[in-house]
């Protein structure tokens, strides 16, 4: 349960704002806790003086729940704090239904689902109201079939760029250079991989436009780029590689935070080590903490990790150059200490990565300190199957880009039918006979994973600045005559390969 220590609260009401169940409140500048309070522990972790404190106790009545770390202790009538569980009379109920019908998925007639030709190399015509380059026209069984391909000037583009890596690139929202000109910036971090956002109109559009531009198509070309992100690293980045980060090619990716290293790989630790300290820059994992290692049947070893407390054998890292990604760079910095009231002399420590590429194993002596003794026959099983279970660490890149906007002159004489039907499915947005994710909403946006892209230098950049891309959009005949299409302009198929044939 949570107390509030009223002679170290001064009633800053940061508990109440943060409290997800908004059971906290402040009378005369004290905070006082509403009944119903599940001891999730935001509210000790957000106080700034120690008043909020999680006492050992669990109220009568309450029921823990495991269906997280969090483990709230939920009372009777009330819910967790993430609202899925109620306790009805000492039974944890979840609240919402299991739902059991999905959707049936929009798929329009498969015979659009790519194009007749692709738009690589069809040119572009300008101005807009002119009609596309090629506007085609054949038949897939008894479906006829139209497809109108444009080489795209787009000012709204830009790249998502993945790198699958735990090395430290930079902070979130530093800025990232080509040249010395800012081209992006690095964006928030995804499971196991560091993004960074490239591009965008109002960087095209700023001083430094031009070389924005030929970033962009350099990496959607799968071109090697160099990059510098401000206050961190240089990066080589090449689709479908491997990054080289600051000089260093990482080839592997880490199986999972340290958390889910411990939750994959419980059952193979226990009995070869008392403790392991899976080092990560977001989760640091403590064997014998965790849940998992609770479930195999493990106690807690008395040790504590570098980090800061999140739940229950999970901790959070430090950003670094070092281990895991963390600022851990001597492995002996990992335990803090180990409580000897818990633990025992000989206890065996490993503290290794979410990769295993480095693993020290250190032996507690009756003092509490700890010697580095050599890895056993045992953990080093142990380290090859994690790392067996990595997968390679690459660069992808996504480009994005949006033709909602005057290039649907060369389709359609009515360019929200078009945009309509685009999202509807009537009409199949593919870019270089890619498929692409639709963004929803207003506009016709998309990403494109440009490794799908058929054929290799397929976009392009003008000095507008501007990317240029390979679109096409197929559907139906009667969808494009309904939708405004230039139907004076349709060539049937086989004259147009003919043509490109003779020529």
């Amino acid at each position: 349960m949570i107390k509030i220590d009223l002679d170290l609260c001064n009633g800053c009401g940061l508990c109440v704002r943060d409290c997800p169940l908004g059971l906290i409140n402040v009378q005369d500048h004290k905070a006082f806790i509403a009944d119903g309070c599940s001891s999730c522990g935001v509210c000790t972790r957000v106080c700034r003086r120690g008043a909020a404190q999680k006492a050992g106790e669990i109220m009568a009545g309450a029921v823990v729940c495991t269906a997280c770390p969090v483990e709230c202790q939920i009372q009777k009538g009330y819910e967790g704090a993430c609202r899925r569980y109620t306790n009805e009379d000492g039974k944890l109920v979840r609240k919402r239904p299991l739902v059991t019908e999905a959707a049936e998925p929009k798929r329009q007639a498969p015979e659009i689902d790519w194009p007749l030709i692709t738009g690589i190399g069809a040119g572009t015509e300008y101005p807009d109201p002119r009609p596309a380059p090629y506007i085609l026209q054949g038949r897939r069984g008894e479906i006829e079939v139209v497809t109108v391909v444009t080489e795209a000037p787009l000012s709204y583009s830009g790249l998502k760029v993945k790198i699958d890596t735990n090395f430290h690139v930079g902070e979130e929202g530093a800025k990232v250079h080509h040249d010395g000109r800012v081209v992006g910036m690095v964006d928030m971090e995804e499971y196991g991989s560091k993004m960074l956002t490239i591009g965008g109109a109002n960087l095209l559009t700023g001083r430094a436009g031009f070389i924005v531009a030929r970033t962009i198509v350099d990496l959607a070309n799968r071109q090697r780029v160099i990059l510098q992100v401000d206050g961190g690293s240089k990066l080589e980045l090449q689709a479908g590689r491997s990054p080289v980060i600051d000089g260093e090619e990482d080839t592997t990716m880490r199986v999972g935070c340290g958390s889910a290293t411990v939750g994959l790989f419980a059952r193979d630790l226990k009995g070869v080590v008392d403790e392991a300290i899976i080092l990560d820059h977001h989760i640091i994992g403590l064997l014998s903490e965790h849940r998992a290692g609770q479930e195999v049947g493990m106690s807690y070893s008395g040790v504590v990790p570098a980090g800061r407390k999140s739940t229950a054998g999970r901790y959070f890292g430090e950003h670094g150059k070092g281990w895991g990604g963390t600022a851990i760079s001597n492995p002996r910095d990992a335990i803090k200490e180990v409580n000897m009231r818990i633990g025992k002399a000989g206890m065996h420590i490993l503290v290794t990565e979410t990769t295993a590429r480095k693993a020290v194993l250190f032996e507690v002596k009756a003092n509490g300190h700890v010697q580095e003794v050599p890895l056993t026959p045992q953990v080093r099983q142990v380290m090859q199957r994690i790392a067996a279970n990595c997968e390679e660490a690459r660069v992808s890149v996504i480009y994005s880009g949006g033709v909602g906007g005057s290039a649907r002159a060369g389709v359609t004489t009515q360019p929200v039918e078009l945009t309509r039907a685009v999202h509807q499915g009537e009409v199949k947005l593919t870019i270089g006979g890619a498929p692409v994710m639709l963004l929803p909403g207003g506009g016709i946006n998309f990403m494109v994973n440009v490794e799908e892209v058929v054929a290799p230098r397929a976009f392009y950049w003008t000095p507008t600045p501007a990317t240029i891309a390979p679109v096409e959009y197929t559907m139906q005949r009667s969808t494009y005559a309904r939708i405004g299409g230039h139907m004076a302009r349709l060539r049937p198929l086989e004259e147009v390969l003919k043509g490109e044939t003779d020529a």
